[in-house]
């Protein structure tokens, strides 16, 4: 584990939203073996099986069940266990999902956000905010480099638009109530991430594995879209690096931040599919469009150069990079379900050292 975080998480009560979801619990795994003391605030796993579920996390963090839209609940737990650092991750992340669910998403993603903000804005223990958007807050204008920080912020799916609201909100409260508090706010940007324990449907890595569990073929709705696909860990070391430093300079680094892959031209979904059947060794793909097509962006890359300049941070992993410790994850969870116990905790531990000490080949300073 990286001394560096380690120093900036060991002993420091950190709140997590959203721990139960795919991100969420891989973070509060990284939280925990830095030696934080980690409570989770959030529903139910969204899915079952959950990555959450199969790491047994409930055994090894607080864990609270809570609705983020729920603000007297969610103060009580702040009130109760006074975090100092807070993710905030709790979300409905599906774009698909958005247009049957516009209001709960809205009233999550961006009710949620305001709850998390206006409770720090009132507490006295928390010290640094990292909120987590995504890649699709960004408006859809086609381009062909990536995305910057100060782009144009919109979207015309629901998902997209809450995400683009809720950094709005997130700007609003750092220059209304934060700039000149103890308290630093930042918001973080990062997209189709990808990686062992993820379940969720509308998904391309989950919906590939589920096929070939199933010796289905894989259906790919857009083969040509172009994504800035990135291992899990990728934006986890991101957003943690961040918190870091909010810790040592604290408003010299609240603002916006994007975090992405290696990749300047961003992959395809068809290579995508075609990489992860090759290291599993079977499976094919089919190209099935849905009957009513939604609005989705067809390209979106991100630029990380901010992040590199200022937080001289970068991935270790390249999109095969990612695939293949997805594909690890996922060959072991279907041998232990086999054997009939699971457990994934010490695979995803390893994983993370494993990603810790190829940052530190490159030289990426929170591995050092």
């Amino acid at each position: 584990m990286s001394d560096y975080l380690r120093k900036a998480f060991k002993g420091k009560n950190v709140l997590v939203t959203g721990h139960t979801g795919f991100k969420g619990s891989w973070l509060a795994i990284w939280l925990k073996e830095l030696g934080a003391n980690v409570i989770g605030y959030s529903l139910d796993p969204p899915t079952n099986p959950s990555n959450f579920e199969i790491t047994k996390l409930s055994n090894r963090i607080i864990d609270l069940r809570g609705d983020v839209r729920n603000k007297e609940k969610l103060q009580e737990a702040i009130e109760k266990y006074r975090p100092e650092i807070i993710f905030h991750l709790a979300a409905q992340p599906i774009v698909l999902k958005s247009f049957d669910i516009p209001k709960d998403t809205f009233d999550i993603n961006v009710g949620g956000t305001v709850n998390v903000l206006e409770i720090a804005r009132h507490s006295p223990w928390v010290k640094s905010l990292i909120m987590i958007t995504s890649d699709k807050c960004y408006k859809d204008q086609g381009m062909h480099w990536g995305y910057r920080e100060t782009d144009a912020l919109g979207g015309s799916d629901p998902y997209s638009a809450s995400k683009s609201m809720a950094e709005i909100a997130v700007e609003s409260y750092r220059k209304s109530f934060f700039q000149f508090s103890d308290t630093a706010v930042a918001s973080s940007r990062a997209g189709n991430v990808i990686g062992g324990g993820d379940f969720a449907e509308f998904r391309m890595i989950p919906d590939c594995i589920k096929a070939i569990l199933e010796n289905k073929e894989i259906t790919v709705r857009n083969p040509q879209s172009i994504r800035p696909w990135q291992h899990v860990l990728v934006p986890l070391s991101g957003y943690l690096n961040l918190a870091a430093k909010l810790q040592e300079e604290k408003h010299a680094y609240a603002d916006a931040w994007n975090f992405g892959p290696p990749e300047t031209l961003g992959v395809a979904t068809k290579d995508l599919a075609e990489k992860l059947i090759e290291l599993w060794g079977s499976g094919s793909w089919v190209h099935v469009p849905l009957e009513k097509p939604k609005k989705e962006t067809i390209l979106l890359r991100l630029s990380w150069e901010k992040a590199a300049h200022n937080l001289k941070w970068a991935p270790a992993y390249d999109w095969q990079g990612a695939l293949a410790s997805t594909v690890e994850w996922f060959k072991e969870y279907s041998r232990q379900k086999i054997e009939g116990d699971v457990d994934l905790y010490d695979l995803c531990v390893r994983q993370i050292k494993d990603y810790t000490e190829k940052s530190r080949q490159k030289k990426v300073q929170w591995a050092l």
